[in-house]
């Protein structure tokens, strides 16, 4: 095939006649960077030609692997599509010798009313052999797949190895009636598949992880192998592309729902199975919540930064426990050598506080740079006094001291190149406890959907490791620092009586009476953060993007009106 072929076209059945019964196949764990159609494809490429050496007759790779998932509104420009079209060409022509599936965009029908479809193609011999379009197209929390692709019309079969193959694609999996309380699809692509003869069932994802997830994941796949009785396959995207990180975690299950081959956590990984023995590697995963969301924190990270072209990181350092494992993440995302801590004293900040800033910095082996926003400060304030003339201090004079040192990260990350990573957590997000243009200030949000007990956890979990966050700043009370002696309770409930609100109403919907009857809260008070919550959308519109680890995270997974009059 070549690039003046017209739209990509696919016989009915790929078959094998020189393939025993019996074939190693390989599940290609890689990470894509979307748009980047060079490096994606010299990914795909060496590890098909990795898994050839092996001994391995078909590999399979994440969906969308070519262009990378999620594409968004790219796919929207013609280059975008073609240039998808000439990788995929140039990756069958450099992959001789065994057989490879991928995820890729094709040109939708013409009465589709969309210009695209999401795609697996199958690749042998240098050329297109099979193409399979996703029919469930998603569009609940961070997806939105239907307002850029068309769906299936209708699925088919391929034979491979002796098998009659059943090819899908991510969310045409996640419709099993025996699985699901509710289902949000009328069809269900692996049952109609396995009811027209399919007998294994492959499956090309780009799962995003949250935690929780990885166990759902398993356990639904599980209940496909056992009720269609058969085998399952699921290779899963790695990495971080915007807010969404893709966890890998590969799975292979026999008939009887055990896994027979698994991938690693967080990071590219080649494994191998049997085909007809149902045998294959095993590679370790990361247990427990605490380690799962910290990796998956670094790996987000890590691959924001420098799939944004920028090498180092920026982190404001106050001391606090919010900014230690902010810092803390960066450097084990980026290197130590890679990651500057910049510490603000105000007039209100304590020595303690400077003192553990310090210790953090010389721990964790970063540069540490000290900056006093003493004069920006009275300066601004002088300025204003004319304008502010017979009004009390308030939190005006609170927030020019957070902005002040938002003009100092800032200014040091076009001096410097270094994208600055903001500190606040999901419960100062969720109610608005943080500063536009201040502590809100930064490219990425690193810790936006942590909620603070979630913090203490994961901070706790780095120090189990490597003691690096100073015990002072782990024990000693939240605060701010913006006047005297002031702290977070001031102005909020304690953080373990906060994150129980807003996980039920954020995460789990509920209403402010479900949520004070479950707890034996105050209604009073859960009626009071919901306020919060709600008057704060416009604050979190603003700001930087966040890494998703949570079921239900701000951003655009989450999409609410700012000017609204919601009844509590």
């Amino acid at each position: 095939m070549t690039a003046g072929d017209g739209p990509l076209k696919s016989s009915t059945f790929y078959t094998s006649t020189h393939y025993t019964m019996s074939v190693k196949i390989a599940l290609g764990q890689i990470n894509p960077t979307v748009g980047d159609f060079s490096g994606n494809a010299a990914k795909i490429v060496q590890f098909a030609l990795q898994a050839r050496s092996a001994g391995a007759g078909l590999i399979l790779f994440p969906e969308l692997a070519v262009c990378g998932y999620p594409p968004r509104d790219l796919v929207e420009r013609a280059p975008f599509v073609a240039h998808c079209r000439t990788t995929v060409e140039r990756i069958a022509a450099e992959t001789h010798g065994i057989a490879v599936i991928c995820g890729i965009v094709t040109p939708a029908e013409a009465d589709s009313g969309k210009k695209v479809m999401n795609s697996a193609a199958l690749l042998r011999e240098g050329r297109v052999e099979f193409i399979q379009s996703k029919m469930l197209l998603p569009t609940y929390d961070v997806f939105d797949e239907m307002r850029n692709f068309a769906p299936a019309k209708s699925q088919r079969l391929f034979s491979f190895c002796g098998k009659r193959m059943a090819l899908t694609i991510c969310e045409d999996a996640w419709n099993d009636k025996r699985f699901w309380n509710r289902r949000l699809y009328g069809i269900d692509p692996v049952e109609e598949l396995v009811r027209g003869g399919g007998n294994f069932v492959l499956n090309i994802s780009a799962s995003p992880f949250w935690l929780g997830k990885r166990e759902l994941r398993h356990d639904m796949l599980a209940a496909i192998a056992k009720n269609q009785k058969v085998p399952v396959a699921m290779v899963n995207q790695v990495g971080g592309n915007d807010s969404l990180v893709f966890d890998g975690s590969s799975l292979v299950l026999a008939p009887d729902g055990q896994v027979i081959a698994q991938g690693k956590s967080f990071e590219e990984d080649l494994i191998y199975f049997d085909s007809d023995k149902l045998t294959g590697d095993m590679h370790p995963q990361i247990a427990g919540e605490e380690a799962s969301a910290y990796e998956a924190l670094v790996l987000g990270t890590r691959d924001y930064v420098r799939k944004c072209g920028f090498q180092q990181a920026l982190v404001g350092l106050s001391g606090g426990i919010d900014s230690a494992l902010t810092a803390a993440i960066a450097v084990d995302a980026l290197g130590s050598g890679n990651v500057i801590g910049v510490g603000m004293p105000g007039p209100y900040s304590s020595p303690g506080s400077i003192d553990d800033a310090r210790e953090l910095a010389g721990n964790l082996k970063i540069r540490f740079e000290l900056l006093s926003i003493q004069e920006i400060y009275e300066a601004a304030r002088r300025t204003l006094a004319p304008v502010f003339a017979g009004r009390p201090e308030d939190v005006t004079e609170e927030n020019i001291q957070s902005r002040a040192r938002g003009l100092l990260l800032m200014s040091l990350s076009n001096k410097f190149g270094a994208l600055v990573l903001s500190t606040g957590n999901k419960s100062e997000l969720a109610v608005g406890y943080c500063t536009l243009y201040g502590d809100m200030v930064g490219g990425l949000a690193v810790i936006s959907d942590v909620p603070k007990t979630l913090v203490y956890r994961l901070s706790a979990y780095v120090n189990s490791r490597h003691k690096v966050i100073p015990e002072a700043t782990i024990e000693k009370p939240p605060s701010a620092e913006l006047r005297p002696d002031q702290k977070d309770s001031d102005s909020l409930p304690p953080y373990d009586v906060l994150d129980a609100i807003l996980e039920d109403f954020v995460e789990e919907l509920r209403s402010a009476e479900q949520i004070s009857r479950s707890h034996n809260f105050d209604l009073d008070l859960v009626r009071r953060v919901i306020r919060m919550v709600e008057r704060s959308e416009y604050k979190r519109q603003q700001a930087a993007p966040g890494i998703k680890i949570s079921a239900k995270a701000f951003g655009y997974g989450r999409r609410f009106p700012i000017a609204a009059q919601a009844e509590v």
